[in-house]
């Protein structure tokens, strides 16, 4: 189960440098707008140190962490949802995401043109959620039209369904609130899934700072920010882009080194994939062996059989049972040998809940 996020943002705030240091590739980031005019994807691995220890452990062939994908789009301006800027080119490419990461500017800078003339993260971030919504009201809009008179006629259980979901998103976006603040039905969650709305994504808004203020990144504009976001129940990563870059460059010994001069325990790119995994609820399972260690990404809720599929659809469809142990008792144990010595491996079937940090082994028959 692959993992994309788009990094959104009004142009100089950061978004290429930051995905400079996401990928270590040398994307254009310069000082004026629209340096990203095609969107940039790129592919990291998810930093797990259970995989570190499960590398060591067995010494295999093959090493697979699961991956994390980013999109990089475009700088948008005011007006972007009518045509301004690169109109709606941007936002085609938000909605094949399953979550945004919005880069917010706090921090003062002369040297580094802001396209509104001065620093005001909650105003940008209301610049750029309003293009967002009327996006989504377009959609809705131009949907009401095709299927209201049709459900009115028909009575049709679906249509019907489909307009009052509808409606009801409408109402709230018109009340400047998001789709994804809204209460739906896993009936209403299933009709209006096909459109992808982007105010029903998941957000979480990356507060970029100065490499100064890293140990205490609590200035006037992240706090702000913070304020802005718990009113909507989103969350907040403070990073410095700059400095992300740069430990991007390094080596993992020089990447520490400069990590503890600084004063921070991991890297703010390390914080922002532990907040988005959280925020799409999703965990991690893992196959081992001396052929190969690898780990996959799972949503919570899933069970066994899903889980299986993730890693071939014939394993989903001749399921037959799942050998699993933890992660926690491989270690407390020493080896797979000493957990069932110890009665801690367990035979699941198909309905089993999987669990962060399970290692499983399945069974099925084609």
């Amino acid at each position: 189960m692959s993992l994309t996020a788009g990094i959104v943002g009004l142009p100089n705030v950061g978004k290429s440098t930051l995905f400079n240091a996401i990928t270590n590739q040398k994307i254009l980031a310069e000082n004026y707008p629209f340096a990203t005019i095609e969107p940039n994807v790129g592919v990291v691995t998810v930093p797990d140190k259970r995989m570190d220890k499960l590398r060591e452990m067995y010494e295999p062939n093959k090493f697979i962490p699961t991956a994390y994908e980013f999109t990089d789009i475009a700088g948008l301006v005011k007006g972007a949802s009518q045509g301004e800027g690169l109109g709606n080119k941007f936002l085609s490419h938000i909605r094949e995401t399953d979550a945004i990461v919005e880069v917010v500017r706090c921090f003062d800078d002369g040297k580094i043109i802001h396209v509104e003339g001065n620093i005001d993260p909650i105003r940008d971030i209301e610049t750029i959620n309003l293009e967002l919504a009327i996006a989504d009201l377009d959609i809705i809009n131009n949907r009401l039209e095709r299927v209201s008179k049709k459900a009115r006629t028909t009575k049709d259980k679906n249509d019907l369904l489909e307009v009052e979901t509808l409606e009801k998103c409408k109402k709230a976006l018109l009340e400047n609130k998001p789709i994804r603040q809204v209460e739906l039905t896993d009936e209403e969650t299933k009709v209006i899934k096909s459109y992808s709305f982007l105010t029903q994504k998941p957000i979480i808004y990356l507060a970029n700072i100065k490499e100064e203020e890293l140990t205490n990144p609590d200035n006037e504009y992240v706090q702000k920010v913070k304020e802005y976001a718990a009113a909507e129940n989103a969350k907040v990563v403070s990073l410095c882009a700059r400095v992300e870059e740069e430990l991007s460059e390094m080596t993992e010994e020089e990447k520490q080194e400069m990590l503890e001069a600084l004063g921070l325990e991991q890297s703010g790119l390390n914080k922002l994939i532990t907040a988005t995994y959280d925020i799409l609820g999703l965990a991690t399972y893992f196959t081992v062996g001396k052929d190969e260690v690898r780990a996959w990404t799972f949503k919570k809720g899933m069970n066994a059989k899903q889980c299986a599929g993730i890693i071939h659809t014939d394993f989903e469809k001749g399921f037959i049972r799942a050998e699993v142990i933890s992660y926690d008792d491989l270690i407390e144990c020493g080896s797979e040998i000493k957990v069932k010595e110890a009665g801690k491996a367990r035979l699941e079937g198909k309905d089993y809940l999987m669990q962060d940090g399970d290692i499983c082994h399945f069974r099925f028959n084609i």
